[in-house]
């Protein structure tokens, strides 16, 4: 039988020919540096060649240049990937960053927390368990404390980081209902599944709730028939005089009222509902509280504004999104909770992940509080910003964009060819363009607006229906945004505008020839 000598050398060239420099390892540091410095000029070439919010490329200009791409196929460098990545993207993405970008609740980002992304993703740690995470666990706990202690919560109190205000929202209903079934019904629904009750839960919020609540009230098993929708008054808040007579008539209907859902910040108008009135009947009617303040967070930061929010620190639960206003990248939100008991409804033990003798050995795994097991360090990047930037200057970022809206407002409000739909308590405002000219169908004039607008990417604006009327809306959360800036805005909507009356105008005259 003939021996096989293996030669050490022949190895060595073996894997050279092999894609192990590409390894984050400490033998291949050059590689990571030079990887890293390349795409910092990508980025570097991203500000300086995006001088509008959006190229106004279309899906069918774009969509054949990924015939192209085939993933067998490697590039030869960094330059050939991020000339095809520039291509494919960055020359299109949209600048949230942009000061004349006010759509959707999309912040520019604080360089502290751009930096610190970096960190996150090349260290690559699991926040699930301590034995996976180790510091980064105490960082996490140390902001959720911080966050807690600013909402006015006490030391019985905690949370955890999550993805945003949908999963946020998602663990703010799935505790009310686990919370009462158990409370009422001694029913444990995390063993057991639904009570026979549970077809007749209902969850109170307002109309102008975000569409997470409903969306996570069909995932819990509850159906959207759980959430009833109440009217908000002429400020768009949660009117609480119609919420109790709700409250009343679902329970003279035989149905079991569980929470109250309050928004701090509404999508559409940035406005708060009555917090403190809210809260008096959530005590009175024994529900769970729950505040999404997943666009009001950043009010937590001023002083100057802080009193919008009072009456948080009456809730059982609240939604934050720190990467809608607090200056972060996606994503980077939390759930806190008032009294961190309530965990126990969602904890799971696995012997090979977090066992049950870990609680008593005082190893702090967050997954006992989570629903992801997986888990990014996000909360370094709240952590880079704050020992940074600290507390008052995000908070003067906050002051900055809720002055400039009500600067804008009044704008708005001062031209006769726009209408206001509302004044907003943050920084979001719907509005739309009718000079009154003709008799041009003013909704579709302002789809129109937007549409144009999107298309030659030199402004982006949102839109939304208002009792099934089309209005355009800012959403200012950009500090570098100015009056001026919007003021050329309008200049833009108006150019759209009259466009669009010139056409109908000539499309009338040819039809009465």
């Amino acid at each position: 039988m003939q021996t096989i000598s293996l030669q050490e050398e022949p190895l060595i060239n073996l894997f050279d020919d092999y894609p192990q420099r590409e390894i984050f390892h400490h033998d291949n540091q050059e590689e990571y540096l030079h990887a890293i410095s390349k795409v910092s000029m990508a980025v570097k070439r991203f500000l300086n060649t995006n001088k509008k919010p959006f190229s106004g490329v279309s899906p069918s200009e774009l969509r054949p240049l990924f015939a192209k791409v085939d993933f067998n196929q490697p590039l030869s460098d960094y330059d050939s990937l991020l000339a095809e990545v520039e291509s494919l993207y960055t020359n299109h993405a949209v600048a949230f960053h942009h000061p004349e970008y006010i759509a959707h609740l999309n912040c520019p980002l604080v360089i502290p927390a751009i930096a610190a992304e970096v960190m996150i993703s090349s260290i690559n740690s699991s926040l699930d368990t301590w034995d996976q995470s180790a510091g980064g666990t105490l960082m996490e706990q140390k902001l959720i404390e911080w966050t807690c202690k600013e909402i006015g919560y006490g030391s019985q109190s905690d949370g955890i980081f999550t993805s945003g205000g949908t999963q946020s929202n998602l663990m703010g209903l799935l505790l009310a209902r686990d919370h009462f079934s158990l409370k009422h019904f001694h029913h444990n629904i995390k063993l057991k599944g639904l009570p026979a009750e549970a077809s007749r839960f209902r969850i109170f919020v307002s109309e102008m709730a975000h569409f997470s609540i409903q969306k996570n009230a069909s995932l819990l098993g509850l159906g959207e028939q759980a959430v009833v929708k109440i009217k908000t008054d002429r400020s768009f808040r949660m009117n609480s005089v119609l919420l109790e007579d709700a409250i009343k008539q679902e329970l003279e209907l035989g149905n079991i009222p569980i929470a109250i859902v309050a928004t701090a910040g509404t999508t559409d108008f940035g406005n708060i509902d009555p917090l403190q009135e809210i809260g008096r009947l959530t005590n009175k009617y024994d529900l769970w509280y729950h505040v999404d303040a997943a666009y009001g967070c950043g009010l937590l930061l001023t002083d100057q504004h802080r009193s919008l929010i009072n009456g948080i620190e009456l809730a059982h639960s609240v939604t934050v999104d720190y990467h809608k206003s607090f200056f972060q990248p996606v994503s980077s939100g939390a759930f806190l909770i008032k009294d961190k008991q309530f965990f126990n409804l969602i904890t799971h033990y696995a012997d090979y992940l977090n066992p049950k003798d870990h609680d008593e050995d005082g190893l702090p795994n967050q997954v006992n509080k989570s629903i992801q097991t997986t888990r990014r360090f996000d909360a370094l990047k709240l952590w880079f910003t704050l020992r940074m930037m600290g507390k008052a200057k995000l908070g003067g970022y906050f002051d900055t964009i809720i002055q400039t809206a009500a600067k804008v407002a009044s704008l708005i409000q001062a031209d006769t060819a726009f209408e206001l739909m509302n004044e907003s308590d943050i920084s979001a405002l719907v509005f739309r363009y009718n000079p009154r000219e003709g008799e041009a169908d003013v909704c579709k004039m302002n789809q129109f607006i937007k549409k144009s607008m999107f298309n030659g990417g030199e402004a982006l604006v949102a839109g939304t229906k208002i009792n099934k009327q089309f209005y355009l809306k800012f959403t200012l959360l950009n500090p570098l945004t100015t009056v001026d800036h919007v003021k050329n805005i309008f200049k833009i909507i108006k150019k759209h505008g009259n466009e669009y009356l010139q056409f109908s105008k000539t499309t009338a005259d040819v039809r009465r020839n």
